[in-house]
């Protein structure tokens, strides 16, 4: 029986992405390790950490950017470099055009290194693992050295982002600690664990429309000076940032509403470091969120236990994101290692 021109074309395309398929290995396959690039790309670690470097001597915000893109690509369908993908025709609402992403940045910094990285050694090192290198080494400069650990790395970069997974997954500035902890937990992380981790608002910025609800809570969940300031800040524009610890406030705005914090505030902002805790237990924090870690015994019992001891904060957020760093991909996820971030190389789905 002939087959017609058409059939043949079909039956070819078919084929080929068969095969295309059975070249794309499985992202459980392996397992990840300390110096996985070792001798695959030799010197791979240095490039990440020149190129952070010199990004935060221009602009020190971007070290705060990249530490939070750890947490929201990691906490979507694992460490797969989901977050940083583009929306497409064929992907319109990928991870990062959700309403809970809203202020993600750092993209053309690491799109900077893969490329880097890429003419160095084509083909081998994954998105999702630069995206580990590059907010370790943003942690580390921000905390003076005080925050760092070994990258285990071999992830492979996914092919599936969406914006509605990372809505759904990602803790919301306006949970309750119960919400919180149960969402955590989805992730096996510990209500120590959840504390630890939020104590990353220390530094960055929200927008205010990530905080209205708090421009309107009693005294007892926030200090009206420093909700006068808040609502202040947010009468500035339709949804501007504001710095998530005041101490990187503008002087002037801190003398007209805080004067008495005036002697803490510093002309270099984000520094990594346990002032989250102090802040948050007088109550001048931005989410709320992060208020009502207070009502939870526990929970507050670690808030009073990293504010008295700064030293162990430091070592155990380092080990946190090492936790974090090591979330995986679901099972039966299929990866690849991405020419360029933004971009799937092949159209799977």
């Amino acid at each position: 029986m002939k087959l017609s021109a058409a059939v043949l074309c079909a039956l070819v395309s078919v084929q080929a992405a068969v095969l295309l398929l059975a070249t794309v290995p499985s992202a459980q396959a392996k397992e990840l390790e300390v110096g996985y690039y070792s001798k695959k790309c030799k010197g791979v670690e240095n490039v990440v950490k020149w190129h952070v470097i010199r990004a935060l001597k221009a602009n020190r915000r971007t070290g705060a950017a990249l530490v939070r893109l750890l947490f929201h690509d990691c906490f979507v369908r694992g460490c797969d470099g989901s977050v940083l993908l583009d929306a497409s025709s064929d992907n319109p609402h990928p991870e990062k055009k959700a309403p809970v992403n809203i202020g993600l940045a750092a993209f053309e910094l690491l799109e900077e290194i893969k490329a880097a990285v890429e003419k160095r050694c084509p083909g081998v090192v994954s998105c999702s693992d630069i995206l580990i290198y590059a907010a370790r080494d943003a942690a580390s400069a921000l905390s003076n050295g005080h925050v760092h650990f070994d990258v285990p790395a071999g992830r492979l970069d996914g092919f599936v982002s969406k914006a509605e997974e990372a809505q759904a997954e990602l803790p919301d500035s306006t949970h309750d600690v119960q919400q919180l902890i149960d969402n955590f937990a989805r992730k096996n992380f510990t209500v120590e664990e959840l504390v630890i981790l939020t104590g990353a608002h220390s530094i960055g910025q929200g927008h205010c429309s990530s905080f209205r609800g708090r421009l309107s809570e009693p005294s007892s969940q926030i200090t009206p000076a420093y909700r006068d300031l808040l609502n202040y800040k947010c009468s500035q524009g339709s949804d501007p940032p504001v710095d998530n610890n005041v101490r990187d406030e503008d002087y002037g705005v801190v003398a007209r509403f805080m004067p008495g914090f005036t002697s803490r505030v510093r002309k270099i902002p984000d520094f990594l470091d346990n002032s989250f805790y102090h802040n948050n237990l007088a109550k001048i924090v931005t989410f709320h969120s992060d208020w009502t870690l207070l009502t939870h015994k526990e929970a507050f019992g670690h808030v009073v236990e990293y504010r008295d001891n700064g030293t162990l904060w430091d070592e155990d957020f380092s080990d946190s994101l090492l936790k974090l760093s090591k979330l995986p991909m679901p099972a039966g996820s299929k990866g690849e290692i991405r020419k360029k971030c933004s971009v799937v190389n092949h159209r799977l789905y």
